[in-house]
Protein backbone atom coordinates (compact mmCIF):
# COMPACT_ATOMS: atom_id res chain seq x y z
CA UNK A 1 0.00 0.00 0.00
CA UNK A 2 1.56 3.32 -0.56
CA UNK A 3 1.09 6.10 2.34
CA UNK A 4 2.15 9.45 2.70
CA UNK A 5 1.29 12.07 5.23
CA UNK A 6 -2.19 12.83 4.09
CA UNK A 7 -3.18 8.78 4.30
CA UNK A 8 -6.25 8.31 6.45
CA UNK A 9 -7.95 5.40 7.63
CA UNK A 10 -11.59 4.40 8.24
CA UNK A 11 -13.02 3.89 11.57
CA UNK A 12 -15.84 2.06 12.29
CA UNK A 13 -17.87 5.46 13.42
CA UNK A 14 -17.63 6.28 9.53
CA UNK A 15 -15.17 8.71 9.63
CA UNK A 16 -11.43 8.78 9.02
CA UNK A 17 -8.53 9.57 11.32
CA UNK A 18 -4.59 10.60 9.81
CA UNK A 19 -2.21 7.73 10.35
CA UNK A 20 0.68 10.01 11.13
CA UNK A 21 -0.56 12.07 14.42
CA UNK A 22 1.55 14.25 16.89
CA UNK A 23 1.67 13.52 20.59
CA UNK A 24 2.12 16.19 22.94
CA UNK A 25 2.72 14.01 26.08
CA UNK A 26 5.28 16.47 28.18
CA UNK A 27 5.47 19.11 25.27
CA UNK A 28 4.95 21.39 27.95
CA UNK A 29 2.24 24.05 28.83
CA UNK A 30 2.23 27.30 27.04
CA UNK A 31 4.22 27.79 24.40
CA UNK A 32 5.98 25.11 24.12
CA UNK A 33 3.10 23.08 22.83
CA UNK A 34 1.92 26.22 20.76
CA UNK A 35 5.16 25.75 18.66
CA UNK A 36 5.36 21.93 18.59
CA UNK A 37 2.03 22.38 16.82
CA UNK A 38 2.38 25.29 14.39
CA UNK A 39 5.37 23.35 13.37
CA UNK A 40 3.85 20.14 12.93
CA UNK A 41 0.88 21.39 10.89
CA UNK A 42 3.04 23.84 8.97
CA UNK A 43 5.27 20.43 7.92
CA UNK A 44 1.76 18.39 6.69
CA UNK A 45 0.72 16.96 9.99
CA UNK A 46 -2.80 17.11 10.47
CA UNK A 47 -3.42 14.58 13.61
CA UNK A 48 -3.36 16.09 16.97
CA UNK A 49 -3.33 14.43 20.38
CA UNK A 50 -3.45 15.86 23.55
CA UNK A 51 -5.45 14.91 26.89
CA UNK A 52 -6.98 16.64 29.94
CA UNK A 53 -4.21 15.58 32.15
CA UNK A 54 -1.13 16.82 29.75
CA UNK A 55 -2.54 20.32 31.18
CA UNK A 56 -1.66 21.85 27.18
CA UNK A 57 -5.37 21.58 25.70
CA UNK A 58 -5.00 25.41 25.25
CA UNK A 59 -1.92 25.95 23.37
CA UNK A 60 -3.08 23.11 21.08
CA UNK A 61 -6.58 24.83 20.42
CA UNK A 62 -5.21 28.53 19.87
CA UNK A 63 -1.99 26.93 17.60
CA UNK A 64 -4.94 24.81 15.37
CA UNK A 65 -6.90 28.64 14.90
CA UNK A 66 -3.35 30.58 14.39
CA UNK A 67 -1.94 28.38 11.79
CA UNK A 68 -4.52 29.24 8.84
CA UNK A 69 -5.20 24.92 8.14
CA UNK A 70 -9.38 25.14 8.05
CA UNK A 71 -10.49 23.40 11.47
CA UNK A 72 -12.12 20.52 9.73
CA UNK A 73 -8.37 19.19 7.68
CA UNK A 74 -7.41 18.54 11.53
CA UNK A 75 -8.06 16.11 13.22
CA UNK A 76 -8.05 16.65 17.08
CA UNK A 77 -8.01 14.49 20.01
CA UNK A 78 -8.26 15.20 23.56
CA UNK A 79 -9.24 11.95 26.67
CA UNK A 80 -10.77 11.63 29.84
CA UNK A 81 -8.77 11.89 32.26
CA UNK A 82 -9.02 9.13 35.67
CA UNK A 83 -10.30 11.88 38.56
CA UNK A 84 -13.12 13.19 36.31
CA UNK A 85 -14.77 9.43 35.51
CA UNK A 86 -18.22 8.91 36.38
CA UNK A 87 -21.63 9.56 34.25
CA UNK A 88 -21.99 13.66 35.27
CA UNK A 89 -18.34 14.26 35.85
CA UNK A 90 -16.98 12.99 32.46
CA UNK A 91 -19.86 15.11 30.68
CA UNK A 92 -18.93 18.45 33.05
CA UNK A 93 -14.95 17.27 32.16
CA UNK A 94 -15.81 17.20 28.23
CA UNK A 95 -17.21 20.67 28.58
CA UNK A 96 -14.32 22.08 30.48
CA UNK A 97 -11.83 20.26 27.75
CA UNK A 98 -13.82 21.93 24.76
CA UNK A 99 -13.82 25.06 26.45
CA UNK A 100 -9.71 25.22 27.04
CA UNK A 101 -9.08 24.13 23.44
CA UNK A 102 -11.69 26.36 22.01
CA UNK A 103 -13.28 24.21 19.63
CA UNK A 104 -16.82 23.15 19.02
CA UNK A 105 -16.10 20.07 18.58
CA UNK A 106 -13.25 17.34 18.96
CA UNK A 107 -12.61 14.42 16.08
CA UNK A 108 -11.82 11.64 18.94
CA UNK A 109 -12.11 12.09 22.83
CA UNK A 110 -10.75 8.72 24.61
CA UNK A 111 -11.32 7.56 28.09
CA UNK A 112 -7.91 7.61 28.70
CA UNK A 113 -7.66 4.57 31.52
CA UNK A 114 -9.97 1.57 32.32
CA UNK A 115 -10.69 3.09 35.90
CA UNK A 116 -12.56 0.48 38.22
CA UNK A 117 -16.08 1.10 39.07
CA UNK A 118 -16.47 4.13 36.95
CA UNK A 119 -15.20 3.35 32.97
CA UNK A 120 -19.02 1.83 31.85
CA UNK A 121 -20.58 4.87 33.51
CA UNK A 122 -17.96 7.34 31.96
CA UNK A 123 -18.35 5.44 28.66
CA UNK A 124 -22.40 6.00 28.57
CA UNK A 125 -21.37 9.95 28.86
CA UNK A 126 -19.24 9.56 26.10
CA UNK A 127 -22.19 8.01 24.26
CA UNK A 128 -24.16 11.08 24.87
CA UNK A 129 -21.52 12.99 24.08
CA UNK A 130 -20.90 11.36 21.17
CA UNK A 131 -24.54 11.96 20.21
CA UNK A 132 -24.41 15.53 20.69
CA UNK A 133 -22.05 15.87 17.65
CA UNK A 134 -19.40 17.31 20.41
CA UNK A 135 -16.99 14.10 19.58
CA UNK A 136 -17.22 12.73 16.19
CA UNK A 137 -15.69 9.16 17.04
CA UNK A 138 -14.95 7.81 20.50
CA UNK A 139 -12.63 5.53 21.93
CA UNK A 140 -10.55 3.99 24.50
CA UNK A 141 -6.95 4.38 26.05
CA UNK A 142 -4.59 1.81 27.69
CA UNK A 143 -7.53 -0.95 28.02
CA UNK A 144 -6.24 -4.47 28.04
CA UNK A 145 -8.11 -6.80 26.66
CA UNK A 146 -10.65 -7.82 29.65
CA UNK A 147 -11.61 -3.95 29.64
CA UNK A 148 -12.32 -4.39 26.39
CA UNK A 149 -14.27 -7.27 26.79
CA UNK A 150 -16.24 -5.87 29.30
CA UNK A 151 -16.98 -2.72 27.60
CA UNK A 152 -17.88 -4.49 24.06
CA UNK A 153 -20.10 -6.78 25.93
CA UNK A 154 -22.28 -3.17 27.95
CA UNK A 155 -21.51 -0.42 25.39
CA UNK A 156 -24.61 0.63 22.41
CA UNK A 157 -21.61 2.04 20.25
CA UNK A 158 -18.26 0.52 20.14
CA UNK A 159 -15.35 2.06 20.68
CA UNK A 160 -13.55 2.98 17.47
CA UNK A 161 -10.31 3.44 18.77
CA UNK A 162 -7.78 1.96 21.67
CA UNK A 163 -4.71 3.84 21.73
CA UNK A 164 -2.27 1.75 23.82
CA UNK A 165 2.46 1.63 23.93
CA UNK A 166 3.24 -0.62 21.10
CA UNK A 167 6.67 -0.40 19.73
CA UNK A 168 8.67 -3.65 18.11
CA UNK A 169 10.17 -4.13 22.10
CA UNK A 170 5.85 -4.44 23.53
CA UNK A 171 3.83 -5.73 20.30
CA UNK A 172 0.79 -6.84 22.17
CA UNK A 173 -0.34 -8.88 19.92
CA UNK A 174 -3.27 -10.45 21.68
CA UNK A 175 -4.70 -6.84 21.74
CA UNK A 176 -4.19 -5.79 18.12
CA UNK A 177 -5.95 -9.05 17.27
CA UNK A 178 -8.60 -8.33 19.38
CA UNK A 179 -8.86 -5.09 17.98
CA UNK A 180 -8.57 -6.20 14.50
CA UNK A 181 -11.51 -8.52 15.12
CA UNK A 182 -13.72 -6.21 16.89
CA UNK A 183 -12.91 -3.52 13.92
CA UNK A 184 -11.14 -1.42 16.23
CA UNK A 185 -8.14 0.85 15.16
CA UNK A 186 -5.22 0.33 16.65
CA UNK A 187 -3.54 3.45 18.40
CA UNK A 188 0.02 3.46 18.95
CA UNK A 189 1.46 5.54 21.42
CA UNK A 190 5.48 5.52 22.76
CA UNK A 191 6.61 4.59 19.30
CA UNK A 192 9.93 5.54 19.62
CA UNK A 193 10.62 3.94 22.96
CA UNK A 194 11.55 7.27 24.32
CA UNK A 195 14.88 6.69 22.35
CA UNK A 196 15.88 4.04 25.19
CA UNK A 197 16.64 1.34 21.95
CA UNK A 198 18.26 3.79 19.66
CA UNK A 199 21.33 1.89 19.98
CA UNK A 200 20.00 -1.41 19.57
CA UNK A 201 22.30 -3.25 16.90
CA UNK A 202 19.24 -4.67 14.76
CA UNK A 203 17.29 -1.39 14.81
CA UNK A 204 20.54 0.89 13.77
CA UNK A 205 21.24 -1.53 11.57
CA UNK A 206 18.24 -1.20 9.25
CA UNK A 207 18.15 2.55 10.07
CA UNK A 208 21.97 2.09 8.07
CA UNK A 209 20.32 -0.19 5.27
CA UNK A 210 17.68 2.68 4.60
CA UNK A 211 19.53 5.68 5.00
CA UNK A 212 17.27 6.54 7.48
CA UNK A 213 17.32 7.50 11.17
CA UNK A 214 16.24 4.63 14.03
CA UNK A 215 13.20 7.06 14.56
CA UNK A 216 12.13 6.68 11.06
CA UNK A 217 12.19 3.29 11.03
CA UNK A 218 10.19 2.99 13.83
CA UNK A 219 7.42 5.29 12.64
CA UNK A 220 7.67 3.32 9.75
CA UNK A 221 7.28 0.16 11.17
CA UNK A 222 4.10 0.98 13.03
CA UNK A 223 2.73 2.26 9.43
CA UNK A 224 3.93 -0.66 8.02
CA UNK A 225 1.90 -2.70 10.73
CA UNK A 226 -1.57 -0.73 9.63
CA UNK A 227 -1.39 1.22 13.11
CA UNK A 228 -2.38 4.94 13.77
CA UNK A 229 0.93 6.59 15.13
CA UNK A 230 2.03 9.40 17.17
CA UNK A 231 5.35 9.71 17.41
CA UNK A 232 6.30 12.85 20.20
CA UNK A 233 8.40 15.57 20.14
CA UNK A 234 8.70 19.27 20.53
CA UNK A 235 11.98 19.90 18.67
CA UNK A 236 10.99 21.17 15.22
CA UNK A 237 13.99 19.54 13.47
CA UNK A 238 12.51 16.09 15.28
CA UNK A 239 9.01 16.66 13.91
CA UNK A 240 9.90 17.20 10.73
CA UNK A 241 12.30 13.98 10.76
CA UNK A 242 9.69 11.96 12.02
CA UNK A 243 6.89 12.93 9.40
CA UNK A 244 9.48 12.25 6.79
CA UNK A 245 9.03 8.09 6.47
CA UNK A 246 7.13 8.13 3.14
CA UNK A 247 10.02 8.10 0.45
CA UNK A 248 11.33 4.53 1.66
CA UNK A 249 9.26 0.99 2.69
CA UNK A 250 10.52 -1.59 5.48
CA UNK A 251 11.50 -5.06 3.57
CA UNK A 252 10.01 -8.07 4.58
CA UNK A 253 12.85 -9.17 5.41
CA UNK A 254 13.56 -5.44 7.90
CA UNK A 255 10.24 -6.27 8.88
CA UNK A 256 10.59 -9.50 10.35
CA UNK A 257 13.93 -8.50 11.90
CA UNK A 258 11.69 -5.94 13.95
CA UNK A 259 9.06 -8.32 14.62
CA UNK A 260 11.87 -10.65 16.63
CA UNK A 261 12.46 -7.57 19.07
CA UNK A 262 9.68 -8.34 21.46
CA UNK A 263 10.63 -8.58 25.12
CA UNK A 264 7.59 -7.44 26.74
CA UNK A 265 9.84 -4.15 27.36
CA UNK A 266 7.00 -1.30 28.71
CA UNK A 267 7.38 2.34 29.56
CA UNK A 268 3.90 2.94 30.65
CA UNK A 269 1.98 1.72 33.60
CA UNK A 270 0.84 -2.11 32.59
CA UNK A 271 -2.97 -1.89 32.26
CA UNK A 272 -3.30 -5.48 33.10
CA UNK A 273 -2.96 -4.75 36.57
CA UNK A 274 -5.98 -2.95 36.55
CA UNK A 275 -8.99 -5.04 37.91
Amino acid sequence: MSIGIDTTLEMNSGHEIPLLGLGVFLAGAGQPTYDAVRAALDVGYRHIDTAAIYGNEEPVGQAIRDSGVPREEVFVTTKLWNDDQGYDKALAAFDRSLSRLGLDYVDLYLMHWPRAGTRLDSWRAMEKIHASGRAKSMGVSNFARKHLDELLAACEIPPAINQFELHPYLQQRDMADACAAHGIVVEAYCPLVRARKADDPVLKGIAAQTGRTWAQVLVRWSLQKGYVVLPKSSRQERIAENADVYGFSLSDEQMAALNGLEEDFRLAWNPNTID
